[in-house]
């Protein structure tokens, strides 16, 4: 099933999300199995939301990947403050 994660960082810049992106993304496309990624800078911060193919891979890329590169110069500093859900609906064009 699909799996949904948000990640809100307070204060947070496009040029600290290049900072993350940079860090803990491969080269090219996605890690395995996010299906999508959308972020942008929103009132107070910025926002990040992406689709997993499954709460498994989801949980692989926290531990395996993101966290282990914490902290990240010139990235995000602190804990976001994150959702998380099963997705019920999915529509793409």
């Amino acid at each position: 099933m699909a799996y949904l994660q948000t990640h809100f960082w307070k204060g947070g810049t496009e040029e600290q999300y290049q900072s993350m992106l940079t860090a803990v993304h491969p080269p090219q496309g996605l890690p395995d199995g996010q299906t999508a990624h959308v972020a942008g800078p929103t009132d107070g911060g910025y926002l990040i939301s992406v689709v997993w193919d499954s709460k498994e891979h989801s949980e692989r890329f926290m531990n395996g990947t993101l966290l282990p590169a914490l902290p990240v110069e010139g990235g995000f500093a602190g804990a976001p403050e994150e959702r998380l859900a099963e997705v019920a609906h999915l529509e793409m064009a």
